[in-house]
């Protein structure tokens, strides 16, 4: 009897379980050979759905195709549990040695997950991983008759070799994490990955069956990093004979970006390119990593970067040069969050959306700090489903101050991981580096892990701009702070005020409309904020270079969106006090190009804001004033310049020893750091033996499930909204509620992604009041009205929008 893993909508063909299993299996292994661990991650793959060798999924899954709008109830069948049982029964229960255990440990954990994300191993009063390889009765009445069919194809004397291959592997992870000197954390992020080869595996494979087309697993790309590489090098040879080429900061970019190519010579590491604010960082960095993926067959170049803001512009300059739209991929949003995961849930309309979402199958990545995190800590599958991409590649972490401060221990594991065990080369890109070597859980960086020489030399080289003081204890006001800007504009022509929150920026903004000299008089005033979706944002930073190339006088206010990759340049900045890299950062958008004398960098405190709940811009802020004071007595500790890199790293030392508690995720509900439930699990070890009086059955200890549940790179974001903001984002919105088939789907989420904004939990609470949002793709998706986004602000919580067609 054919048992069926698939039936494919549009003309009811089946996919056995032994073709999908064997598919699948092959996928894991191409995944999983990149880190070492071939035969683990296809071991998980050969038994994911070996469940569903079964009478009773048969009848379930014909039930759900032929009734789609009412399925049989989510998780009434299990087919998820069958193949961790059967390695728990065949090489756990009987292990004569701890690889054995281990081995089996790990594959079975993956399998018994794939649909929820990984399973804890302990808790304080049991084992979760256990009480369902072990345990669990219900739903595994044919378990018996799933292996029997399962072994009816295959020897079983082969299956025992390929464990033992993949026990051999297992054993050399942990060999390789002992000589490298890193955490158990390690051994917790392999097991992710060997989850996230069977995930993308799985899905890939069923994707592929569901559109008919051929099963490929193989992606390489040397060809295309060759003609790449040319096509750069012949914009680079163009700035040579530029006419500007002889300027003194244009011939240190040149010597930069050479030094950068030369670096890429280099074996893989973690190594660090502190470039100055301006100094032409993401053609170097683009240099660095095309040569070095040729020269080391790195599969991947993946750029990191804080905000969405960065992504359009260095996007858009890397597409300008490569000529190849369909090699880069763009993820920044998530159009669709990923529902409250079901077991083994089976539902047609939920299942296109599962499978069309990004796998980062492309060889040139631009996504966020926040979407990297996911990828490793989040819950769910959705996230850790790309982690594979991560290993043999190339990943560039522009402006990687920004790692937000609790999660530096989770991503100093992850940058080591994918170094030592993932075949990564990682390059910190930040004219700002903070000491990550500085903190408890460290990087571990090379003794020479600088790709520029001479950096101080370089960074006085670059000097453009002067930091002034001009802080008072009792803060600016708007109305102060709009008559400084005046002041400031009068005398140079074009002023950037960054201020740390949206309600000090709005009020601002809305101050200065009032101005009388400002509307009167010829300044073009601008507002920036997260509030406004990726397409708005770009449509006005090219409003604002427009000005300020034709001579214009602008005033731009803005978050510190803006101070972080934006290539723009104002004859003035002022900055409301917060880190010394963020004011650093805020001071790269000031004479940018070196072409005016010394420009001023004001460093003012906003009356208006409020950081109570920015704990980490507040702590930055009381550290900088504190080098701004001793700055005053003893200048020569900082090289005599507050922007020179001996003042950064005196800044990040007071900063991360300040915070030193702070950096390893602690979780507040269970009063554990979310690194530690992830490494050696401590307290839920000993937990455990104090309830049984006895050590755990499993050798295992990460707490998987309980750690992610709480894990948010940022905190309180509660939605994604997709808003109409233009004719397309219309078009699009509309679309979702079509009859779409996946690779449709798929695209009009990746186009979405620059039509959305994060919501807020009070935010969303007052929209939804307010009748302002709704639900598309059969409640996937959360769309904003057109009376809730305004031209000026963007989403407007108190419908209060401008729609009109000159924001179009």
């Amino acid at each position: 009897m054919e048992f069926i893993a698939h039936i494919r909508q549009k003309d009811e063909i089946i996919q056995t379980v032994t073709e999908h299993l064997e598919d699948v299996q092959k996928g894991c292994e191409y995944y999983g050979a990149k880190a070492g661990v071939r035969h683990l991650a296809g071991m998980a793959g050969l038994l994911h759905d070996l469940g569903k060798n079964t009478n009773a999924f048969k009848k379930y899954i014909q039930q759900a195709v032929a009734n789609p709008d009412s399925p049989p109830r989510r998780g009434s069948v299990d087919h998820s549990t069958a193949g961790g049982r059967l390695l728990y029964r065949r090489y756990h229960r009987k292990a004569v040695n701890y690889e054995d255990k281990v081995a089996a440990e790990w594959i079975a954990n993956c399998i018994i997950s794939h649909h929820q994300g990984l399973r804890d191993f302990l808790d304080p009063e049991k084992s979760p991983f256990l009480e369902r390889v072990a345990v669990k009765t219900e739903g595994m009445e044919e378990y018996e008759q799933a292996v029997n069919v399962f072994f009816a194809d295959r020897s079983e004397e082969e299956f025992d070799l390929y464990f033992e291959r993949a026990k051999a592997e297992m054993k050399g992870v942990l060999e390789v994490i002992q000589r490298h000197k890193l955490p158990p954390i390690a051994a917790s992020l392999m097991i992710k990955y060997i989850f996230s080869c069977l995930i993308d595996a799985d899905r890939t494979n069923t994707r592929q069956f569901e559109e008919g087309e051929p099963t490929r697993w193989a992606a390489s790309y040397p060809d295309f990093f060759s003609q790449s590489y040319e096509r750069l090098m012949s914009v680079v040879q163009s700035y040579d004979q530029a006419e500007d080429a002889d300027h003194p900061i244009n011939r240190l970019r040149r010597e930069m970006s050479r030094q950068c190519d030369e670096f890429a010579e280099r074996p893989s590491g973690i190594y660090t390119l502190s470039i100055p604010t301006g100094g032409g960082k993401t053609l170097a960095s683009l240099r660095y990593a095309l040569k070095h993926a040729l020269t080391h067959g790195k599969e991947r170049i993946i750029y990191i970067v804080p905000y969405t803001t960065i992504i359009e512009q260095n996007a858009g300059d890397i597409r300008d040069i490569i000529q190849d739209d369909d090699m880069i991929l763009e993820h920044h949003s998530n159009v669709i969050e990923e529902a409250q995961p079901g077991d083994d849930t089976y539902d047609s309309r939920m299942k296109k959306s599962r499978l069309a979402r990004d796998n980062w199958d492309r060889p040139i990545i631009f996504t966020t700090m926040v979407q990297f995190l996911n990828t490793l800590y989040a819950k769910g599958t959705r996230n850790n489903r790309r982690m594979h991409q991560l290993a043999n590649a190339v990943l560039i972490f522009d402006e990687v101050q920004s790692v937000p401060v609790k999660c530096v221990s989770l991503f100093n594991a992850a940058l080591n991981f994918l170094h030592v065990l993932g075949n990564s080369s990682l390059v910190l890109c930040t004219a700002t580096q903070p000491a990550l070597d500085f903190v408890k859980h460290k990087l571990h960086l090379p003794q020479q892990a600088e790709m520029i020489t001479n950096l101080g030399e370089v960074t006085r080289s670059f000097k453009r701009v002067e930091l002034i003081d001009r802080t008072r204890p009792l803060g600016w006001g708007a109305e102060e702070l709009a008559a400084f800007t005046r002041q400031n504009i009068d005398e140079v022509g074009s002023v950037l005020v960054i201020l740390n929150t949206k309600t000090a920026v709005r009020r601002l903004f809305l101050q200065l409309e009032r101005e009388e000299w400002c509307r009167e008089s010829d300044v073009e005033l601008f507002h920036l904020s997260t509030n406004m979706c990726a397409a708005h944002r770009k449509k006005i930073l090219a409003e604002v270079k427009d000005a300020l190339a034709a001579g214009r006088r602008v005033i731009c206010v803005s978050t510190q969106l803006i101070e972080a990759g934006v290539n723009i340049s104002f004859a003035c900045v002022i900055r409301s006090l917060a880190g010394l890299d963020s004011i650093a950062q805020a001071a790269g958008r000031c004479n940018r190009h070196g072409k005016d004398p010394l420009r001023k960098v004001y460093i003012i405190r906003s009356a208006d804001e409020k950081l109570s709940r920015l704990p980490e811009i507040a702590v930055g802020a009381e550290k900088t004033e504190r080098l701004l004071s001793e700055f005053k007595r003893e200048p020569e500790r900082f090289d005599y310049d507050l922007l020179s890199p001996a003042a950064m790293q005196i800044y990040f030392q007071y900063y991360y020893d300040h915070i030193k508690n702070e950096l390893s995720y602690y979780i507040p509900k269970l009063d554990k750091n979310m690194f530690d439930l992830l490494d050696m699990n401590k307290d839920y070890y000993a937990a455990y033996r104090n309830k049984h009086r006895a050590n755990p059955e499993i050798l295992s200890r990460p707490s998987f499930a309980s750690a992610e549940q709480y894990f948010e790179v940022i905190s309180s974001a509660a939605a994604s909204v997709v808003v109409p903001y233009n004719e397309e984002a219309e078009n699009l919105i509309l679309a979702l509620n079509g009859d779409l088939d996946i690779r449709e789907l798929g695209k009009i989420i990746r186009k979405l992604q620059q039509y959305v904004v994060n919501i807020y939990d009070h935010e969303l609470r007052k929209l939804e009041k307010n009748g302002d949002v709704y639900a598309l793709l059969h409640g996937q998706v959360l769309a904003l009205r057109e009376v809730a986004y305004s031209a000026k602000f963007g989403v407007e919580t108190d419908g209060e929008g401008e729609w009109s067609v000159a924001m179009i």
